[in-house]
């Protein structure tokens, strides 16, 4: 009996070392299967952040399109008269240099006045698109607006004023179109 109450305390034992193995087998497994899902859950979120963020610079590219293009088009709203003006301030330019013909005859008096008309009426309706002159005369220099051709010395203004303005110059809107040519005091 002695030899079954041991081998049964053996079997007892072995059992119960069977029982913990499966046990921490099954914790083991357990565990595994935790960090598995962990890791697979990590690399979930990483993927779902990574489209986010490819998302939202998706949509900040699409938003600056959509800027960018709204501007385009009001520049071309505002400038759409601009090559046609450039090329018409020559003959604006030759109207000017007409009217400055002393007219003798009473005829040439007549129709010195219908080009005066005419060039008033052209230049209300450039005025209209946006066209103004640059002022010049007796203004301070400015490269922005002044092209200097000539330097002169007068000693009753200041330097850098404009002394004479020797060629009209334009702006369309807030866009040069030719700058005024000019002698500006030394």
């Amino acid at each position: 009996m002695v030899k079954n109450d041991e081998l049964e305390k053996e079997i007892e034992e072995t059992e119960v070392i069977e029982a913990e193995e499966e046990e921490n087998t099954a914790e083991t497994t357990e565990t595994e299967e935790v960090t598995v899902e962990v890791d697979e859950v990590d690399q979930l979120k990483e993927q779902l952040q990574e489209a986010e963020n490819k998302y939202m610079r998706l949509l900040a590219d699409y938003d600056n399109f959509k800027r960018r293009s709204a501007l385009d088009k009001e520049a071309l709203q505002k400038y759409k008269s601009q090559s046609v003006l450039t090329n018409l301030i020559p003959v604006m330019d030759n109207f000017s240099r007409a009217l400055t013909v002393d007219a003798k005859t009473e005829e040439a008096r007549t129709m010195m006045e219908g080009m005066d008309m005419i060039y008033r009426s052209f230049l209300e309706a450039l005025t209209t698109e946006g066209l103004s002159e640059i002022e010049a005369l007796d203004e301070e220099f400015d490269p922005n607006f002044h092209q200097a051709i000539m330097t002169d010395k007068d000693e009753d203004k200041p330097s850098g004023i404009v002394l004479e303005e020797l060629q009209k110059g334009y702006i369309l809107k807030d866009r040069v179109l030719r700058p005024s040519m000019v002698k500006v005091n030394e």
